[in-house]
């Protein structure tokens, strides 16, 4: 599941796995053994089974005596931290709630001004070229510019915190990588310790939890970690989608769907983390005729279990029934969050581009090798280059009167500048029929 025929075809390593049953043996890395569960209905049995699979890797058999080395380029993606991805019981509930309750205190405004005064400053920065690549230049940045503002980060060590987060998503240096993004968040939480403010990171250190240093470090792993390789993924595969089906990029007249759609696809068919949730027998135990020995990790393929045949059902708008999310105990808290910023990314991009289209036939676009994630290596466009109109546009909400317009910008850095003129296409007659205009 690491080299680059498994990340060109996984939906074909899928139908090869099915045919073992509903899990299947795997290698994650050269030497290291895996479970993949396949299907759906065996999915949701291990995401809430807490009391049969456990999510603490300190049960992993093959770690612990050796059998696979600490420089694994898996382990710091599957290695043990006190965080709430990685505990069980009480202990996973007191650091669970410690995030959950910091979430709760994001203001969807807020975060949605967040999201769109990012988006307008990185157009702008490509708008008169004519061409750019969406996932360097746009799905990959956006995030990170957003989780500055959330955590309180400074750009120079959110610049680092992405540096060791991809390597060790792609498995590249995983041990370089997760030594870089540890010493980043201790430089972070020094600063926050220091100066508090209004931001995840504070209210992180504030909750009645009291987590320590080494909690905070690993807390923030694993809200960072999902908050940006996953979400630049969930991006990127959503406007390559946009792009390039003509159910979604087609004409009014035959049946093209809004972004929200478009996030259902994708989050079905191609999940930003494809093959994760990790889980370990507590016991031996007998699934489907296959033994699922203590301590072996049983990984769950969220990709291969929302595409299993045996769903009865194929209607993917609107349908919030997938697996993306993962389910049961340990299903993502960030979720309402990670979809607001996604819808708001791609609505501002095809709104301030409406003629935008990939630059090489979909087909030729490259993913990047991982066991764990789909994720594209590039994603080059082309587009009419623009100039800006001598006035700014008004805010407008894309998804009607159920969102606030946001709220003013809070410095002249990150604030809209003047929109560019923007042709009459394809998307701008679609974004005014979703409006009802």
């Amino acid at each position: 599941m690491y080299g680059p025929g498994f990340a060109d075809d996984p939906a074909a390593a899928y139908r090869r796995l099915r045919t073992h049953g509903p899990t299947a043996p795997v290698e994650l890395a050269p030497g290291v053994r895996a479970t993949l569960v396949t299907s759906y209905e065996a999915a949701l049995h291990v995401l809430r089974s807490p009391e049969t699979f456990s999510k603490d890797p300190r049960r992993w058999r093959d770690l612990a005596d050796g059998t696979v080395p600490m420089d694994s380029p898996v382990v710091p993606m599957m290695m043990y931290r006190p965080n709430a991805l990685f505990t069980d019981g009480e202990e996973h509930r007191r650091l669970r709630g410690a995030i959950t309750d910091g979430l709760a205190r994001v203001e969807p405004n807020t975060l949605r001004g967040y999201v769109e005064r990012s988006a307008d400053l990185l157009i702008d920065r490509i708008a008169p070229r004519g061409e750019a690549d969406l996932l360097g230049e746009y799905a990959q940045v956006l995030p990170l510019l957003v989780f500055n503002r959330l955590f309180g980060c400074p750009p120079d060590l959110g610049e680092r915190l992405v540096e060791g987060m991809s390597g060790i998503f792609d498995g590249v240096d995983a041990e370089k990588a997760n030594a870089i993004l540890t010493e980043t968040l201790l430089d972070l939480i020094a600063l926050k310790r220091a100066r508090p403010g209004q931001d995840m990171t504070s209210w992180l250190m504030a909750h009645p939890a009291g987590l320590t240093d080494e909690e905070m470090i690993h807390e923030l792993v694993v809200l960072m970690g999902a908050g940006t390789e996953p979400q630049q993924n969930l991006i990127a595969n959503s406007l390559r989608l946009l792009l390039s089906d003509d159910r979604f990029a087609g004409s009014l007249g035959g049946g093209s769907l809004p972004v929200e759609d478009a996030l259902d696809e994708v989050l079905w068919a191609d999940p930003p983390m494809a093959n994760y949730a990790v889980h370990y027998p507590v016991r031996d135990v007998v699934y489907e005729g296959r033994l699922l020995r203590s301590g072996d990790p049983l990984v769950v393929s969220l990709a291969a279990a929302n595409t299993d045949p045996a769903l009865t059902s194929d209607q993917r708008a609107g349908n919030r029934a997938h697996l993306a999310w993962s389910a049961g105990p340990h299903n993502c808290p960030a979720q309402s969050p990670a979809r607001l910023i996604a819808a708001v990314a791609v609505e501002k991009l095809l709104d301030r581009l409406p003629d935008v289209e990939l630059a090489v036939p979909v087909d030729e676009l490259v993913w990047r090798p991982g066991p764990f994630h789909r994720a594209l290596a590039s994603l080059p466009v082309r587009f009419p280059p623009l100039t800006a109109d001598p006035a700014p546009r008004p805010a407008q909400a894309p998804h009607g009167p159920r969102h606030e317009p946001p709220r003013p910008p809070a410095n002249t850095e990150t604030a809209p500048v003047p929109a560019p003129t923007r042709p009459t296409g394809g998307w701008a007659r679609l974004r005014a029929w979703w409006r009802g205009e």
